[in-house]
């Protein structure tokens, strides 16, 4: 197997780990559920909002606390949608384009999931120390092998898991500053149909499995008075390493040569840097308003870059993208609390670029939630979001074996259609 044959196999296999969570929520291949009291207000105030529930969106949010508290969430995804043909054709070599056959629907290719989260905090004097635990990157999808939408995915797991130790200080009676780092792994297996040469043929494979350790930091900042709270954070971006094994099976004729199990290879890729900007404002003494802004730097996910021994990168091409979120708390007791919010994201990935791996879409996310304070020490936070994904098209052009003599394009035309998530979560948070 010459080396410009292997890299768009390990190419095309890495390339769908990066995506398809979008439909599960946030955007892209970002999960934003780590809070279940964020999750009540639509995630609209978490960088200027205390404890150790918005750790992860602000590490000063842990500065001035007067005990320790711990916190746990849990947060059920249950997305639906379809993703339709609309006249997917594939060219083998020496004969014309032609469709490319296989189921012309799928639906609800995500699988439903778990997400957890926690986060614990403890204050020594003006100086508190926390440690968040997430999984900000983690979805499984699901299409049939006989899907139209084989040649770019069939199953595909991601994982990730999120460490974040970070430091706090209330410098004075108005500004609290943090500092964190992000120790993440992640872990991806992967795979997707190859076509034989003949369409007589079944097709052949390809899985690949990886895993890596990364690492990026968390700073943030908030300042506040007796009725509102402002906060600025930033997450940097990581770069991530996955080093593993590619699989390749099931090639007939010409290309049975080139079935094998090939070891140690590396791809790298980078998350997007977060500037997160928000503010609460007490309007009266029941009610708070929460706003918040994120800009999301993913314009750095403009490569997949392969390491030896293929030296070559794959281009993605994505954009910078932004949410807006609005909110409100409404303090009916001192033993409860009511949220609701909204938040609009748009999508990193472009017209022209979009594959069935990642058919993400501009969104609106509507939320409602409440805590219950069971004692002075104890509270649960319960929320419910209902997440609507605008249509939009699967249009990227593809190649198996590109840049060989056998060279496949796949014309990609299909849909994302009817693309919508419900996210329930449940969390609880004890003093000590």
């Amino acid at each position: 197997m010459s080396l410009r044959f292997k890299a768009p196999l390990l190419a095309s296999a890495i390339i769908g780990s990066f995506g398809f969570a979008t439909v599960a929520h946030a955007q892209a291949f970002y999960l934003q559920e780590q809070s279940a009291r964020g999750a009540g207000r639509a995630f609209s105030g978490e960088v200027a909002d205390t404890g150790p529930q918005s750790l992860w969106w602000n590490p000063a949010a842990i500065a001035g606390m007067e005990r320790g508290e711990a916190a746990i969430n849990a947060s059920a995804i249950l997305p639906k949608g379809k993703v339709v043909n609309n006249g997917t054709v594939i060219r083998r070599p020496g004969g014309q384009f032609a469709p490319v056959g296989g189921d012309q629907l799928a639906k609800n290719p995500i699988d439903n999931g778990i997400l957890p989260s926690g986060a614990i905090a403890m204050p020594f004097g003006p100086v508190a120390i926390g440690l968040a635990v997430t999984s900000p990157y983690s979805f499984t999808t699901d299409y049939d092998t006989t899907s139209w939408t084989r040649y770019s995915a069939t199953r595909t797991k991601l994982q990730t898991i999120d460490i974040q130790p970070s430091i706090a200080i209330a410098l004075t009676d108005w500004l609290r500053v943090g500092g964190g780092a992000n120790v993440e792994h992640v872990y991806a297996s992967l795979a997707n149909a190859l076509p034989n040469l003949s369409a007589a043929l079944p097709d052949g494979r390809q899985r690949l499995e990886g895993d890596g350790w990364d690492l990026g930091w968390t700073a943030g900042m908030q300042m506040h008075n007796d009725w509102a709270t402002v906060g600025v954070s930033y997450k940097s971006r990581i770069e991530h390493t996955l080093k593993g094994d590619l699989l390749v099976d099931g090639l007939q004729g010409p290309l049975a040569a080139q079935n094998r199990t090939l070891s140690d290879i590396e791809a790298s890729f980078y998350t997007p840097a977060q500037v997160i900007v928000g503010a609460r404002i007490r309007a009266t003494p029941a009610l708070t308003l929460n706003g918040q802004a994120v800009r999301y730097n993913w314009s750095k996910f403009d490569a997949i870059r392969l390491g030896a021994p293929l030296n070559q990168s794959l281009p993605e091409n994505y954009r910078d993208s932004y949410s807006l979120a609005g909110g409100l708390d409404y303090a009916v007791s001192p033993q409860l609390t009511l949220r609701a919010g909204v938040q609009h994201a748009t999508t990193p990935t472009q017209n022209g670029l979009r594959d069935a791996r990642v058919p993400d879409a501009n969104r609106w996310n509507y939320g409602a939630g409440g805590t219950f304070q069971l004692t002075p020490k104890i509270g649960i936070d319960l929320a419910a979001n209902y997440v609507d994904f605008k249509d939009t098209t699967i249009d990227r052009v593809t190649a198996a074996y590109a840049g060989s003599q056998v060279q496949t394009p796949v014309v990609t035309n299909g849909f994302l259609r009817d693309a919508s998530a419900v996210v329930i979560s449940a969390g609880a948070h004890i003093g000590f």
